[in-house]
Protein backbone atom coordinates (compact mmCIF):
# COMPACT_ATOMS: atom_id res chain seq x y z
CA UNK A 1 0.00 0.00 0.00
CA UNK A 2 1.65 3.32 -0.79
CA UNK A 3 1.21 6.59 1.21
CA UNK A 4 -1.97 9.00 0.29
CA UNK A 5 -0.56 12.59 -1.10
CA UNK A 6 0.18 14.80 2.15
CA UNK A 7 -0.35 18.52 1.78
CA UNK A 8 2.46 20.16 1.68
CA UNK A 9 4.40 21.21 4.53
CA UNK A 10 1.71 19.30 6.99
CA UNK A 11 2.19 15.68 6.41
CA UNK A 12 -1.62 15.56 6.69
CA UNK A 13 -2.85 13.09 3.90
CA UNK A 14 -5.14 14.31 1.46
CA UNK A 15 -7.74 11.42 0.51
CA UNK A 16 -9.16 10.27 -2.84
CA UNK A 17 -6.24 11.29 -4.94
CA UNK A 18 -3.04 11.57 -6.36
CA UNK A 19 -2.85 15.20 -7.30
CA UNK A 20 -1.82 18.32 -5.12
CA UNK A 21 -4.41 20.32 -2.94
CA UNK A 22 -6.25 22.70 -5.00
CA UNK A 23 -4.54 25.70 -5.59
CA UNK A 24 -1.12 24.22 -4.75
CA UNK A 25 0.97 23.75 -8.18
CA UNK A 26 2.87 20.66 -8.77
CA UNK A 27 5.43 19.55 -11.39
CA UNK A 28 3.81 16.21 -12.77
CA UNK A 29 6.87 13.96 -11.81
CA UNK A 30 6.11 15.30 -7.82
CA UNK A 31 2.44 14.17 -8.20
CA UNK A 32 2.21 11.20 -6.04
CA UNK A 33 0.48 7.67 -6.42
CA UNK A 34 -3.08 7.69 -4.28
CA UNK A 35 -3.13 5.24 -1.59
CA UNK A 36 -5.22 2.60 -1.95
CA UNK A 37 -7.16 3.15 1.35
CA UNK A 38 -10.53 1.30 1.87
CA UNK A 39 -12.14 4.10 1.85
CA UNK A 40 -11.32 4.89 -1.49
CA UNK A 41 -12.26 1.38 -3.07
CA UNK A 42 -9.81 2.44 -6.17
CA UNK A 43 -10.88 -1.11 -7.72
CA UNK A 44 -14.06 -0.08 -8.55
CA UNK A 45 -13.18 3.36 -9.98
CA UNK A 46 -12.04 1.50 -12.99
CA UNK A 47 -16.11 0.80 -13.68
CA UNK A 48 -17.44 3.79 -12.67
CA UNK A 49 -15.10 5.82 -15.32
CA UNK A 50 -16.91 3.46 -17.78
CA UNK A 51 -20.16 4.20 -16.82
CA UNK A 52 -19.96 8.06 -16.78
CA UNK A 53 -18.38 8.36 -19.66
CA UNK A 54 -21.02 5.74 -20.98
CA UNK A 55 -23.41 7.68 -20.64
CA UNK A 56 -21.40 10.57 -21.89
CA UNK A 57 -18.33 11.48 -24.07
CA UNK A 58 -17.12 8.13 -23.76
CA UNK A 59 -19.82 7.09 -26.73
CA UNK A 60 -19.70 10.32 -28.49
CA UNK A 61 -16.08 9.07 -29.10
CA UNK A 62 -17.13 5.57 -30.20
CA UNK A 63 -20.13 7.13 -32.56
CA UNK A 64 -18.19 10.48 -33.63
CA UNK A 65 -15.15 7.18 -35.11
CA UNK A 66 -17.72 5.37 -36.57
CA UNK A 67 -19.02 8.35 -38.72
CA UNK A 68 -15.32 8.98 -39.40
CA UNK A 69 -14.74 6.29 -41.31
CA UNK A 70 -18.05 6.46 -42.81
CA UNK A 71 -17.08 9.29 -44.53
CA UNK A 72 -13.62 8.43 -45.19
CA UNK A 73 -14.60 5.43 -47.14
CA UNK A 74 -17.31 7.63 -49.49
CA UNK A 75 -14.56 10.18 -50.43
CA UNK A 76 -13.36 11.57 -47.27
CA UNK A 77 -13.66 14.96 -45.83
CA UNK A 78 -12.82 17.08 -48.46
CA UNK A 79 -16.26 17.38 -49.54
CA UNK A 80 -18.24 16.54 -46.11
CA UNK A 81 -20.31 19.39 -43.88
CA UNK A 82 -20.67 18.90 -40.10
CA UNK A 83 -23.38 21.20 -38.84
CA UNK A 84 -22.97 22.05 -34.84
CA UNK A 85 -26.31 22.93 -33.33
CA UNK A 86 -29.07 22.12 -35.89
CA UNK A 87 -32.23 23.27 -35.50
CA UNK A 88 -34.34 20.07 -34.24
CA UNK A 89 -37.62 21.70 -35.92
CA UNK A 90 -39.50 24.26 -38.35
CA UNK A 91 -41.90 24.80 -35.68
CA UNK A 92 -40.23 27.23 -32.95
CA UNK A 93 -41.64 26.09 -29.43
CA UNK A 94 -40.53 22.20 -30.28
CA UNK A 95 -37.05 23.36 -31.72
CA UNK A 96 -36.83 24.99 -28.62
CA UNK A 97 -37.46 22.43 -26.11
CA UNK A 98 -35.54 20.35 -27.79
CA UNK A 99 -32.62 22.58 -27.69
CA UNK A 100 -33.07 23.39 -24.40
CA UNK A 101 -33.42 19.44 -23.31
CA UNK A 102 -30.33 19.11 -25.24
CA UNK A 103 -28.48 21.43 -22.93
CA UNK A 104 -29.92 19.73 -19.93
CA UNK A 105 -28.62 16.30 -21.74
CA UNK A 106 -25.16 17.37 -21.51
CA UNK A 107 -24.49 18.96 -18.34
CA UNK A 108 -26.52 16.04 -16.34
CA UNK A 109 -23.51 13.75 -16.77
CA UNK A 110 -20.94 16.50 -15.29
CA UNK A 111 -23.15 16.76 -12.26
CA UNK A 112 -23.08 12.98 -12.11
CA UNK A 113 -19.36 13.38 -12.10
CA UNK A 114 -19.16 15.59 -9.42
CA UNK A 115 -21.89 13.88 -7.16
CA UNK A 116 -19.49 10.99 -7.16
CA UNK A 117 -16.36 13.28 -6.23
CA UNK A 118 -18.36 14.84 -3.58
CA UNK A 119 -18.01 11.37 -1.98
CA UNK A 120 -14.43 10.49 -3.39
CA UNK A 121 -12.40 12.57 -2.83
CA UNK A 122 -15.29 14.88 -0.51
CA UNK A 123 -12.73 17.45 -0.79
CA UNK A 124 -14.27 21.14 -0.94
CA UNK A 125 -14.59 22.36 -4.78
CA UNK A 126 -14.96 18.52 -5.33
CA UNK A 127 -11.38 18.38 -4.72
CA UNK A 128 -10.82 20.05 -8.37
CA UNK A 129 -11.14 23.83 -7.62
CA UNK A 130 -14.54 24.28 -8.59
CA UNK A 131 -14.95 26.73 -6.49
CA UNK A 132 -15.45 30.83 -5.75
CA UNK A 133 -12.48 31.16 -3.67
CA UNK A 134 -11.01 33.48 -6.63
CA UNK A 135 -13.55 34.29 -9.01
CA UNK A 136 -11.37 37.50 -10.69
CA UNK A 137 -8.38 35.17 -10.92
CA UNK A 138 -9.81 32.38 -12.65
CA UNK A 139 -12.06 34.32 -14.94
CA UNK A 140 -9.02 36.32 -16.13
CA UNK A 141 -7.03 33.14 -16.52
CA UNK A 142 -10.07 31.46 -18.45
CA UNK A 143 -9.83 34.41 -20.76
CA UNK A 144 -6.50 34.41 -21.19
CA UNK A 145 -6.76 30.18 -21.88
CA UNK A 146 -9.24 31.13 -24.50
CA UNK A 147 -7.37 33.57 -26.50
CA UNK A 148 -4.28 31.34 -26.49
CA UNK A 149 -6.11 28.07 -27.24
CA UNK A 150 -8.54 30.24 -29.69
CA UNK A 151 -7.18 32.05 -31.69
CA UNK A 152 -4.62 29.39 -33.30
CA UNK A 153 -7.54 26.68 -33.04
CA UNK A 154 -9.18 28.72 -35.23
CA UNK A 155 -5.88 28.81 -37.88
CA UNK A 156 -5.93 25.24 -37.49
CA UNK A 157 -9.55 24.62 -38.73
CA UNK A 158 -9.17 26.74 -41.69
CA UNK A 159 -5.67 24.98 -42.70
CA UNK A 160 -7.07 21.66 -42.13
CA UNK A 161 -10.14 22.10 -44.45
CA UNK A 162 -8.10 24.09 -46.90
CA UNK A 163 -5.94 21.03 -47.00
CA UNK A 164 -9.14 18.42 -47.66
CA UNK A 165 -9.00 16.82 -44.21
CA UNK A 166 -11.82 18.50 -42.29
CA UNK A 167 -15.30 18.95 -42.94
CA UNK A 168 -17.11 22.62 -43.53
CA UNK A 169 -17.65 23.70 -40.36
CA UNK A 170 -21.17 24.96 -39.59
CA UNK A 171 -21.04 26.65 -35.96
CA UNK A 172 -24.74 27.10 -35.93
CA UNK A 173 -27.27 25.31 -37.53
CA UNK A 174 -30.05 26.88 -36.12
CA UNK A 175 -32.54 29.03 -38.18
CA UNK A 176 -32.47 32.90 -37.49
CA UNK A 177 -35.36 32.68 -34.55
CA UNK A 178 -35.25 34.95 -31.20
CA UNK A 179 -33.79 32.18 -29.07
CA UNK A 180 -30.95 31.74 -31.37
CA UNK A 181 -28.48 33.61 -29.42
CA UNK A 182 -29.47 32.49 -26.03
CA UNK A 183 -29.54 28.98 -27.10
CA UNK A 184 -26.12 29.24 -28.56
CA UNK A 185 -24.99 30.88 -25.48
CA UNK A 186 -26.14 28.01 -23.37
CA UNK A 187 -24.89 25.71 -25.92
CA UNK A 188 -21.24 26.99 -24.86
CA UNK A 189 -21.51 26.69 -21.74
CA UNK A 190 -23.07 23.59 -21.28
CA UNK A 191 -19.85 22.29 -23.90
CA UNK A 192 -17.25 23.86 -21.12
CA UNK A 193 -18.96 22.02 -17.99
CA UNK A 194 -19.42 18.76 -19.70
CA UNK A 195 -15.99 18.52 -20.87
CA UNK A 196 -13.98 20.25 -18.30
CA UNK A 197 -15.60 18.51 -15.35
CA UNK A 198 -15.75 14.93 -17.30
CA UNK A 199 -12.38 14.86 -19.05
CA UNK A 200 -10.25 16.76 -16.94
CA UNK A 201 -11.47 17.26 -13.11
CA UNK A 202 -13.17 13.90 -13.02
CA UNK A 203 -11.47 11.65 -15.49
CA UNK A 204 -7.38 12.98 -14.36
CA UNK A 205 -8.65 12.10 -10.25
CA UNK A 206 -9.91 9.25 -10.78
CA UNK A 207 -6.90 7.72 -12.80
CA UNK A 208 -4.78 9.14 -10.40
CA UNK A 209 -6.50 7.52 -7.25
CA UNK A 210 -5.80 4.24 -9.89
CA UNK A 211 -1.66 5.11 -9.81
CA UNK A 212 -1.91 5.91 -13.25
CA UNK A 213 0.78 8.16 -13.98
CA UNK A 214 0.56 11.80 -14.31
CA UNK A 215 1.64 11.46 -18.33
CA UNK A 216 -0.69 8.43 -19.12
CA UNK A 217 -3.60 9.59 -17.49
CA UNK A 218 -3.40 13.51 -19.28
CA UNK A 219 -3.12 11.46 -22.51
CA UNK A 220 -5.59 9.29 -22.38
CA UNK A 221 -8.07 12.05 -21.70
CA UNK A 222 -6.39 14.00 -24.23
CA UNK A 223 -7.00 10.96 -26.89
CA UNK A 224 -10.49 10.57 -25.89
CA UNK A 225 -11.33 14.70 -26.35
CA UNK A 226 -9.78 13.95 -29.80
CA UNK A 227 -11.94 11.11 -30.34
CA UNK A 228 -15.08 12.35 -29.72
CA UNK A 229 -14.35 15.44 -32.66
CA UNK A 230 -13.43 12.94 -35.08
CA UNK A 231 -16.75 14.05 -36.86
CA UNK A 232 -14.90 17.17 -38.08
CA UNK A 233 -11.96 14.82 -39.80
CA UNK A 234 -8.14 14.85 -38.86
CA UNK A 235 -8.06 18.10 -37.91
CA UNK A 236 -10.77 18.02 -34.94
CA UNK A 237 -8.97 15.48 -33.92
CA UNK A 238 -5.82 16.95 -33.88
CA UNK A 239 -6.73 20.23 -32.65
CA UNK A 240 -8.72 18.99 -29.72
CA UNK A 241 -5.55 16.26 -28.48
CA UNK A 242 -3.68 19.33 -28.45
CA UNK A 243 -6.28 21.22 -26.51
CA UNK A 244 -6.32 17.99 -23.85
CA UNK A 245 -2.90 18.21 -23.77
CA UNK A 246 -2.34 21.73 -22.72
CA UNK A 247 -5.68 21.93 -20.40
CA UNK A 248 -4.50 18.37 -18.58
CA UNK A 249 -1.15 20.00 -18.05
CA UNK A 250 -2.70 22.79 -16.61
CA UNK A 251 -5.11 20.80 -14.45
CA UNK A 252 -2.04 19.01 -12.99
CA UNK A 253 0.08 21.94 -12.10
CA UNK A 254 -3.20 23.94 -10.37
CA UNK A 255 -5.85 21.26 -9.23
CA UNK A 256 -8.14 24.30 -10.68
CA UNK A 257 -10.84 23.23 -13.63
CA UNK A 258 -12.64 26.42 -13.27
CA UNK A 259 -10.69 28.49 -15.30
CA UNK A 260 -10.75 25.41 -18.02
CA UNK A 261 -14.29 25.75 -17.69
CA UNK A 262 -14.49 29.04 -18.17
CA UNK A 263 -11.91 29.23 -21.21
CA UNK A 264 -13.79 26.06 -23.10
CA UNK A 265 -17.37 28.09 -22.70
CA UNK A 266 -15.91 31.47 -24.01
CA UNK A 267 -14.18 29.44 -27.34
CA UNK A 268 -17.30 27.92 -27.90
CA UNK A 269 -19.67 31.10 -27.25
CA UNK A 270 -17.31 32.56 -29.96
CA UNK A 271 -17.21 30.36 -32.31
CA UNK A 272 -20.91 29.98 -32.21
CA UNK A 273 -22.07 33.23 -32.12
CA UNK A 274 -19.65 34.77 -33.95
CA UNK A 275 -20.51 31.93 -36.77
CA UNK A 276 -24.05 33.05 -36.68
CA UNK A 277 -23.84 36.66 -36.66
CA UNK A 278 -21.43 36.63 -39.59
CA UNK A 279 -21.68 33.87 -42.03
CA UNK A 280 -22.57 35.25 -45.24
CA UNK A 281 -21.07 38.68 -44.40
CA UNK A 282 -17.71 37.50 -44.34
CA UNK A 283 -16.37 35.71 -46.87
CA UNK A 284 -14.16 32.69 -44.84
CA UNK A 285 -16.57 32.07 -42.73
Amino acid sequence: MTSASPVPGTGTPVPGTGLPPAGEPAGAAELPAASAGPARQPDRFGLEILLVLGVSLGISAIGSWINFLDIQTRGGFRNATATLNPSESPRAWVDLSYQLLGVLNGVVPALLALLLLSRVPALPGFGIGLDRLRPRLDALQGLGIAALIGLPGLGLVVLARHLGVNAELEASGLADVWYRYPVLVLEGIQNGVLEEIVMIGYLLTRLRSMNWPVWRAVLLSAVIRGSYHTYQGIGGFVGNFVMGMLFGWWFTRTRRVLPLVIAHSVIDIVSFVGYAALHGRVGWI
